[in-house]
């Protein structure tokens, strides 16, 4: 016979059962509507994956969840699809995650919602040996969510701590104070950039992969993702201390230029190839494994017995109609915003004055979207100054959020670093501020909402999506009190004196903004 005259292959898409072509593109139909339904979200992901250092590992997420379905396709086939209503409870339940991230203002679990969505819709529309079938990609979906900066204030601390000890042990005369490092070469500040976040969030996603496709033991897999947990931080550590220890020979300037070259070309790739060489000899997936037993998951008895609760297409409608209310819910709490007065004004306090606003470096927190703002400063008889900061909210929405990313005491962008946490002061949340390598100062925030009165910021989140779950609509406000470190006064000691001059906290913003709603 010709070469020619033997019969083409099979294509994919002809080599499937009616049943299977039918199931994928009923899934890739609910795929598009919820991307579209959902474009905002999924445009604020793709934007964080894009515009930020952190989470530009993610762009190549989608490829690799590809790649994994790609590997199990022949087992897959294998599988009956069928719709699945029981597939409604994690349907539900992802769009009751969306809905709490809509109403908080928290974009971090809207997109959780979305990414979960999008997983639901296996179960709900292939049944449940496909969707055990599909484990591991469905889970893998959590590293599409943009996460992470969260570990930034810890893993900053985390590295000075390493940083200190390693300075310590090659002889280096050095002083810690939160993050910054001062050695005969100059300060040093272990700065956001520094944390090792976006090596650690991007180290573990890539050893989730790699504990999956290449071991079969649980015990392995777990330390992998051990080392890919530990080994990261140490190495940022150490990577922190050679730019200090350089420094010294070569200057602060030489020696930073260097380190972020070093740290962003060659340092994350010898730390994944350490990590690599170590666990070569310990793989234990035969190269011809199959990722999945189609067989095994056909013959388990609870699959089984799961599988008998297929349905029909009105599961489809009942499904919209989740998508429907969650969005009309949100709609409407979107819409909600209190009264608020026309003005306000800094109150007069006991034993303090208003002062002119004279910081030696400029201090302005960020309160994005905040109907009133006011910034002033009061002095007391013995000198010591205390400057406020008060933020009013008619309603938390995109773009209005107290305690939202960037909002607060830390301006982004500016002369001032967050340099270590202070001692809470009468249950508010504190900072200690760098400014400008010089000028210390110390900030005490606390959040009112009804009658939470809190320097927790998830404390307010909680307490807004309380209100607006039940459509009731609440003023927010903001105070911040700081103090910069002078001669003549401790910042955390005016603070103190001040706030124990205005009374209870409570009572004194909701006079402040006008807030008596509960009392």
């Amino acid at each position: 016979m010709r070469p020619e005259a033997l019969p083409a292959p099979p294509r994919a898409w002809q080599a499937l059962s009616p049943a299977w072509r039918t199931a994928v593109l009923r899934l890739a139909l609910a795929t598009l509507s919820l991307m579209i339904l959902f474009a905002a979200d999924c445009a604020a992901m793709v934007r964080q994956w894009w515009d930020i250092s952190t989470y530009n590992h993610i762009l190549l997420v989608p490829a690799i969840i590809g790649w994994l379905v790609w590997q199990r396709r022949v087992e897959i086939a294998k599988l009956e699809p069928a719709l699945w209503w029981p597939g409604l409870i994690p349907f539900a339940g992802a769009a009751l995650i969306w809905l709490s991230g809509a109403i908080s203002g928290l974009d971090l679990t809207r997109q959780a919602g979305v990414v979960a969505l999008g997983a639901s819709l296996v179960p709900l529309l292939m049944g449940p040996r496909v969707t055990a079938g599909l484990l591991f990609p469905l889970f893998y979906m959590v590293f599409l969510i943009p996460c992470g900066e969260e570990l930034v204030t810890l893993l900053q601390t985390i590295t000075a701590h390493i940083t200190i000890a390693l300075v310590h042990l090659s002889g280096i005369p050095a002083q810690v104070d939160g993050v910054f490092i001062t050695t005969p070469a100059g300060l040093f500040e272990v700065a956001e950039a520094c944390s090792g976040v976006k090596f650690l969030i991007a180290m573990i996603a890539f050893g989730t992969l790699m504990a999956n496709v290449c071991f079969v033991s649980n015990r392995r897999r777990a330390a992998l993702m051990v080392a890919c947990v530990v080994v990261p931080i140490i190495a940022n550590g150490i990577r922190a201390w050679g730019t200090i220890f350089a420094a010294q020979f070569v200057g602060a300037a030489a020696a930073a230029g260097f380190d972020h070259i070093v740290y962003g070309w060659v340092f994350f790739a010898v730390v994944i190839g350490v990590i690599v060489a170590v666990s070569w000899r310990f793989f234990d997936r035969p190269v011809d494994d199959p990722m999945i037993d189609a067989a095994a998951i056909e013959a388990t008895p609870w699959l089984t017995r799961l599988s008998a609760l297929r349905t029909g297409p009105w599961v489809i409608v009942l499904a919209v109609a989740i998508l429907a209310a969650v969005q009309g819910w949100a709609h409407a709490a979107d819409r909600l915003a209190a009264p608020l007065p026309p003005a306000i004004d800094l109150p007069a306090v006991p034993g303090w004055t208003r002062v002119d606003y004279e910081p030696l470096i400029w201090w302005q927190p960020r309160a994005g979207g905040a109907d009133h703002r006011l910034l002033g400063s009061y002095a007391d008889a013995s000198g010591r100054r205390v400057d406020v900061f008060v933020a009013l909210y008619a309603s938390q929405r995109d773009g209005a959020e107290a305690g939202g990313y960037g909002q607060g005491a830390l301006m982004p962008q500016s002369d001032w670093s967050w340099q270590a946490s202070a001692a809470p002061i009468a249950g508010g949340h504190g900072e200690r501020l760098l400014g400008a390598g010089r000028v210390a100062r110390e900030a005490q925030t606390w959040y009112r909402s009804g009658d939470l009165l809190s320097g927790s910021n998830a404390r307010l989140k909680l307490a807004t999506m309380r209100d607006r779950m039940t459509l009731q609509a609440r003023p927010t406000m903001v105070l911040i009190l700081s103090a910069e470190d002078r001669p003549a006064q401790s910042a955390a000691g005016a603070i103190r004196a001040f706030v124990s001059a205005a009374g209870p906290l409570g009572p004194w913003m909701d006079r402040l903004g006008g807030m008596n709603q509960g009392r």
